[in-house]
């Protein structure tokens, strides 16, 4: 017999459930199989830039990206949400333990890009033009080098209230 058993008897027409040995047990679950959870984890940076691409004349730099266009560049407070997704540990509980995930995005985000000139101290900029969406792409690719494999699923950096980007490794 098992640690955790049960005897189920008819009386009176119901069903009488005895669980037996509880004190042994340390999960019942109905659930047999993982549960596939998402978690995310924000985290707000500061960056300048400028909207500028090489590939285009200046007047077409000016007429494309406009204000921000601004030679002198222009700043954003940036929040950017990144969320894991993969089974629950059945013995943590957890899919990740967030402190371990907070210290990636410390070292994905913040290191490199909090009070930075994105275009002039990160060099993945030097030849990228740094829009949201390749902000965003440039988040994924240093997060997707540290985290355990599989686990990342998005990066969402908003730029504004109004502006974000989402990006799945797609």
């Amino acid at each position: 017999s098992s640690l955790c058993s049960t005897d189920s008897t008819e009386s009176s027409g119901l069903a009488a459930v005895n669980i037996l040995n509880m004190q042994n047990c340390d999960l019942i679950t109905s659930h047999p199989e993982p549960r596939i959870i998402q978690i995310s984890r924000s985290l707000s940076f500061s960056a300048s830039h400028r909207l500028h691409s090489n590939s285009l004349s200046e007047e077409e730099n000016k007429r494309i990206f406009g204000k921000c266009n601004n030679p002198n560049g222009h700043g954003h407070n940036y929040k950017a949400i990144v969320t894991v997704r993969g089974k629950i540990d059945p013995i943590t509980g957890m899919v990740m333990n967030l402190t371990d995930l907070k210290r990636y995005m410390e070292e994905c985000i913040t290191v490199p890009l909090d009070h930075k000139n994105v275009d002039k101290d990160v060099p993945y900029f030097r030849n990228v033009v740094s829009t949201v969406e390749n902000i965003t792409v440039f988040i994924w690719e240093e997060l997707q080098k540290r985290l355990p494999a599989g686990l990342l699923y998005e990066v969402c950096v908003h730029e504004t209230d109004s502006n974000s980007a989402v990006y799945r490794g797609e």
